[in-house]
């Protein structure tokens, strides 16, 4: 019997998240984040004083609270989640029984997490707009950005996450126990602040997403931050981290249920 194509895992892993939480807990998380930007927007008019205009304030705070906390915490909840829904009811026997390669079944489940992750981003994108409508109309003032703008700025946050999802991916494959897998991925998240106002933030993979657009917040309030993007030694760091990751998730998946 031949293997089942790792097209048709994605498929299969696809549709049993489509059955979890997940979905309803990224819709949440996004909604949550913006409220508080949509009652405090007139705040967004004090910070022209350091050089930035109150439309990109608005879309920088919002994106950076969700870069920092609220998406980390989203994908460490998914990991978990996925992760649960093969040891719930021994569904990873059953996988196991069936003509498929762990380590394919493996990656398959981390290309949802990255689908996951950019449904997420567009539901904030979404909400964003939203929200920035809603906020134009209440204070008399555009907020609203160029769609070019938004799009490249979530897309670079976006990518800039594989390596923390694979990190993230990697706690959950190993630690059976979901309350401490939760616990050292939250965990790991709150030091990002400290990390990215370091020389070595490119070696915390957890706090690149927040690098990220503290380094556009930078870009765009002038003097006020001078973090920059410089793709080495970031990028060479970032693939050897989510290769390390993913490799050590692949060998451990199913480990105990193969013996």
């Amino acid at each position: 019997m031949s293997k089942m194509s790792f097209l048709t895992l994605v498929r299969v892993e696809w549709k049993k998240i489509r059955r979890s939480r997940i979905l309803l807990i990224l819709g949440v998380a996004a909604v949550m984040l913006w409220i508080p930007s949509i009652l405090n927007a007139h705040l967004n008019f004090e910070m022209q004083a350091e050089g930035i205009s109150p439309e990109h304030n608005f879309f920088i705070q919002g994106f950076m609270g969700m870069a920092w906390f609220m998406f980390p915490a989203s994908m460490v909840t998914g990991t978990v989640l996925l992760a649960q829904t093969e040891r719930g009811g021994h569904g990873i026997l059953r996988m196991l029984a069936l003509p498929v390669n762990t380590g394919a079944l493996c990656m398959a489940k981390y290309l949802v997490l990255l689908i996951l992750a950019a449904i997420q981003m567009v539901m904030m994108t979404g909400m964003y707009y939203l929200s920035a409508a809603i906020a134009s109309q209440m204070q008399d003032y555009a907020f609203l950005l160029p769609p070019e703008f938004v799009i490249k700025t979530v897309g670079a946050l976006y990518l800039s996450a594989f390596p923390m999802i694979a990190g993230f991916w990697m706690l959950a494959v190993c630690i059976r126990t979901p309350i401490f897998s939760v616990g050292i991925g939250l965990a790991s998240i709150v030091p990002s602040v400290l990390m990215i106002n370091t020389k070595a933030w490119f070696a915390y993979p957890m706090d690149y997403p927040f690098y990220v657009i503290t380094a556009k917040y930078g870009e765009l309030a002038y003097g006020l931050s001078e973090m920059k993007m410089e793709l080495i030694p970031w990028i060479p760091v970032a693939a050897a981290f989510t290769a390390a990751c993913l490799g050590t998730a692949c060998a451990c998946f199913g480990r105990n249920e193969r013996r």
